[in-house]
């Protein structure tokens, strides 16, 4: 899945329109839906949309990702632990 995939359905997810979002984070609607459509953002219009959709971007390290998004994905609902705690070190240091 794509990041465009991922501002989509996590748009939808809060049950925002296009426009409602763009007005939320003050863009037109064409410049939003331009977004989601593939476009090429700047670093300060992510953050803007992160914000709009009441998330955070983060660098994850390849090592942790998989880990960080079994654990988003829910595979480890029911009570069955990780093999180690997906959080621990993410930032390059112990925590």
């Amino acid at each position: 899945m794509s990041l465009h995939d991922d501002l989509v359905h996590r748009r939808r997810d809060l049950g925002l329109t296009q426009a409602q979002l763009a007005e939320r984070i003050g863009v037109t609607r064409q410049q939003y839906q331009r977004l989601e459509c593939g476009g090429n953002p700047r670093l300060d219009t992510l953050r803007l949309v992160a914000d709009g959709l009441n998330a955070r971007l983060a660098l994850i390290p390849l090592e942790k990702w998989y880990a960080v998004k079994a654990l988003l994905d829910g595979e480890n609902e029911g009570g069955t632990p990780l093999d180690e705690d997906p959080w621990q070190g993410l930032l390059g240091r112990e925590e």
